[in-house]
């Protein structure tokens, strides 16, 4: 290997001088990517929704006021939240429905929480184009099936809000909820 030889006279291998320009790049790029790290973490930190936001991620409803075959309509997620309380008429209609006849087959057991088939908690937005349904207003048109209407392009859900007739493609949206008590539920 060639020896480079210094100013003060002393000869320095080749290996040696390389060592030392490894360990400065690598130094160099280390503090580098630290830099970068605090410079983004709080860039990526702001993007975390602030605490307003994170409390409308759920929403609790009281059931008490709710009676058998009235529906009520209240908010999550700045979109309609629909709360039905099933009258047993409601239920026998909806259970005997034939599920694969349906356009997006599903059984009202499989749309409401085990043991509390009564009630049925859907987003109040029609799959078709993002209206707001009928039905859930005292003397609201209910449609042919007896669940909700969608004024805007004529979708009628049955009483499991199960799409029946029109052009929306899929059934009303079941958020995630759980019972809190038997007269409240926890939505989100």
């Amino acid at each position: 290997m060639a020896s480079v030889e210094h100013s003060d006279g002393q000869s320095l291998s080749g290996g040696e001088g390389v060592r030392r320009r490894d360990f400065i790049n690598i130094a160099a790029v280390s503090f580098a990517g630290v830099g970068a790290v605090v410079v983004a973490l709080p860039l990526i930190d702001q993007m975390n929704p602030s605490a307003d936001v994170l409390a409308l991620a759920s929403t609790e409803v009281d059931l008490s006021a709710i009676q058998p075959g009235q529906a009520i309509k209240t908010t999550f997620r700045s979109q309609p939240l629909f709360v039905r309380q099933l009258t047993p008429a409601e239920i026998a209609e909806a259970d005997k429905v034939d599920p694969s006849t349906l356009r997006d087959p599903q059984t009202l057991e499989e749309r409401t929480v085990d043991g509390k088939k009564q009630w049925l908690i859907t987003m109040g937005v029609c799959t078709h184009l993002g209206c707001v349904p009928l039905g859930a207003g005292e003397g609201e048109n209910r449609g042919e099936f007896g669940g909700y209407f969608c004024p805007c392009h004529g979708s009628s859900y049955d009483t499991a809000a199960r799409i029946r007739k029109g052009p929306a493609p899929k059934n009303l949206e079941v958020p995630k909820f759980s019972f809190t008590s038997d007269t409240a539920i926890l939505v989100g």
